[in-house]
């Protein structure tokens, strides 16, 4: 219950966010990913129109910002190289629906808040770091930061930290170990759509 209070904290907070009016003039790639999903949350939210319209203009942008299979692997643990291919691609896939359908149905209108990106990345590792603020109509700045690493010839997100610290992936990996012990990996996938679908309903 816990993981899910903090993700519903954080795309709430996250529905808020606007990106800068320009992108800053040699940001880190890594950088320069987290803008660019930004500006497409943006554009969507602007647009209005239906969860399922939002959904659809998402889905391309997520998928060029985020590292789904990784992150999907990432969130079921240590178990996942011994899950059947078949298994491994319908969690994934339900991931991405979930991810994508979280999304657009908490982005759903632009009220003039601002996400400022640092333009610089701190380098861990094989791993960069992109620290976000988001800069609310009034209030304190929160900050939002990512994780990102090399995938398909580019820097995708394959983790984010509400109020910089804590990790996405770990409550989604607390939310998962459950089902995933008691009904497997293909229980685990039909609890995954069944939220995307409540979310998209």
């Amino acid at each position: 219950m816990m993981g899910h209070m903090v993700q519903a904290l954080s795309l709430a907070f996250l529905v808020l966010a606007a990106s800068l009016p320009a992108r800053a003039q040699g940001a880190d790639p890594a950088s320069v990913t987290v803008q660019g999903f930004y500006d497409a949350l943006v554009a969507g939210m602007k647009a209005g129109g239906t969860t399922k319209s939002r959904y659809d203009k998402l889905k391309p942008a997520i998928e060029q910002a985020f590292d789904l299979p990784g992150m999907t692997a990432l969130s079921v643990g240590p178990t996942w190289s011994s899950i059947a291919p078949a298994d491994q691609k319908a969690l994934t896939d339900a991931f991405e629906r979930m991810t994508i359908a979280n999304y657009a149905r908490n982005f759903d209108s632009f009220s003039g808040e601002k996400f400022i990106v640092d333009p610089a990345a701190a380098e861990r590792g094989s791993d960069k770091f992109v620290k976000s603020t988001l800069k609310p109509a009034s209030g304190d700045a929160i900050p939002f930061n990512y994780r990102l690493h090399e995938a398909d010839g580019g820097w995708k997100i394959v983790d984010i930290f509400l109020n910089g610290n804590i990790s996405q992936l770990a409550q989604k990996r607390s939310d998962f170990g459950s089902t995933l012990q008691s009904s497997g990996p293909q229980g685990l996938a039909k609890k995954i759509n069944a939220l995307a679908d409540q979310t998209l309903s």
